[in-house]
């Protein structure tokens, strides 16, 4: 029995390997590196002088205070894990959420991405801009005192007949948290709904457009110009569901100045093209 115990415990506590010899010599050498383990970590302990003479007493002895120093640790080590996994999730929790440079043929703006709130919707979001998805594609439908809809590929062309109608290819893309998990885009390239956060559609918002069906968002998106309350998920007055995974911290003048163009059914008669978007902090 002690043989075991001795041999489960000290290699956690020192690295030793106590039993390559004799049973009383074994004892010994558990018990001497027992208490100078214990006396380096146990002020309280450093008076303690016990001859390890392999007499049952001493053996008992032994095996009574290796037990209890082994808890001892056990207790710790368990502790300091506890303390580093919360810290690293303290970590995660503090970091600052990603940013999106929009470069457009008007300006330029820049988006505070909700990573933190609505990691599928921006990790989707992250992987096709880096990708260069979006960049060359115009804004096909902007509305003054609304919205500025955009993400199409067909609005590539910037009169094509079929702006909004189109997506990114089926396949899947890495969450951008740094799980490593993948999420998978199907039936013309949409994401999964996250309806999780209660952001508002209010100015300067950027909210997932669909077909008004589940799980039908995939690459178009449009920014709020107004406070519109009734495209919320979680608002029950209308069917709309529109989550909401970012906003404009920088240049939301230009998203105004986008939405106000002269325009023929919605589309802007002057092509607004997006140049490219630039991803910091993901």
């Amino acid at each position: 029995m002690a043989k075991g115990f001795f041999a489960a415990v000290l290699p956690f506590l020192d690295g030793s390997t106590a039993f390559s010899v004799g049973p009383a010599v074994q004892i010994q050498q558990a018990t001497t590196s027992a208490l100078k383990l214990a006396a380096q970590q146990e002020p309280t302990l450093r008076k303690v002088s016990v001859e390890a003479s392999g007499t049952p007493v001493a053996t008992s002895l032994a095996v009574g205070l290796v037990a209890g120093i082994a808890c001892s640790a056990l207790a710790k080590g368990a502790a300091v894990r506890r303390t580093r996994h919360n810290s690293q999730r303290a970590a995660v929790a503090l970091r600052a959420n990603p940013t999106a440079t929009c470069q457009t043929s008007m300006g330029t703006f820049k988006v505070e991405l909700y990573l933190d709130q609505m990691p599928i919707t921006v990790s989707n979001f992250i992987d096709l801009a880096k990708t260069g998805f979006y960049n060359g594609v115009h804004f096909h439908r902007v509305i003054p005192n609304f919205m500025c809809q955009f993400g199409c590929p067909n609005a590539k062309d910037p009169f094509s007949p079929r702006a909004g109608t189109g997506g990114p290819r089926d396949g899947e893309f890495p969450m951008a948290d740094g799980s490593g998990k993948m999420v998978p885009r199907r039936n013309g390239g949409n994401i999964p709904d996250e309806f999780a956060a209660k952001l508002p559609n209010e100015p300067g918002t950027l909210s997932m457009a669909n077909t008004g069906r589940p799980n039908t968002g995939g690459s178009q998106f449009f920014i709020n110009v107004a406070n519109n309350s009734f495209l919320n998920w979680y608002d029950t007055s209308t069917p709309s569901k529109h989550p909401v995974f970012g906003k404009v911290i920088d240049g939301y003048p230009l998203i105004e100045k986008i939405s106000k163009v002269r325009t023929r059914q919605d589309c802007p008669v002057e092509p607004v093209k997006m140049v490219s978007i630039t991803i910091d902090g993901a």
